[in-house]
């Protein structure tokens, strides 16, 4: 097949965007963990806007994109008990309680890095509740983050980002 000479360069010389991703030390779990580093900042700021609600009603109004609010009208109806104008704390919503909010930050790797890093660097942990997370031990994390880079892979540590992404800032196990 011929191309003409503009689209076969534009195919040689394409190169796709590295992946960026995040990382740091999830003390809950006291591993590594990883996020993808274009949506962890929004999603962790909709994390913290939760957990800072004051009322149902607030709690009711925080605008979600990358996470699902388990405080919203489709889980607690305000003529169930739960009136805009009655005190909210993030470790009564159901979802938190029972650890399925927000998600572990330790499954994402799972998605995130490549399986053969998966099987190298970490081990596969059951947990009772929540599923699977991928067990990656802290002395693992030089030769990991030198892999990843050197596939392409945009590699930042930072701690705070992560934890916030595990709920560990208002986590009753924490």
């Amino acid at each position: 097949m011929s191309y003409p000479f503009g689209m076969m360069c534009a195919m040689t010389t394409h190169h796709p965007k590295p992946r960026r991703l995040v990382y740091g030390h999830a003390q809950m779990q006291d591993c590594l963990a990883f996020a993808d580093a274009d949506t962890a900042p929004a999603e962790a700021e909709e994390i913290k806007a939760l957990a800072s609600a004051r009322t149902w009603g607030e709690a009711r109004q925080v605008q979600t994109t990358h996470l699902w609010n388990p405080a919203g009208p489709e889980y607690y109806d305000p003529e169930d008990g739960f009136a805009d104008d009655k005190p909210f704390s993030i470790n009564e919503v159901g979802a938190v309680v029972e650890g399925n909010w927000p998600p572990m930050v330790t499954e994402r790797a799972f998605e995130l890095l490549p399986r053969d890093l998966q099987a190298r660097f970490g081990g596969r942990k059951f947990t009772a509740l929540n599923g699977d997370i991928l067990e990656i031990p802290l002395d693992h994390e030089a030769e990991l983050v030198a892999d990843l880079r050197q596939r392409g892979y945009e590699v930042t540590r930072d701690d705070d980002l992560i934890n916030v992404l595990d709920g560990r800032s208002f986590s009753p196990l924490a």
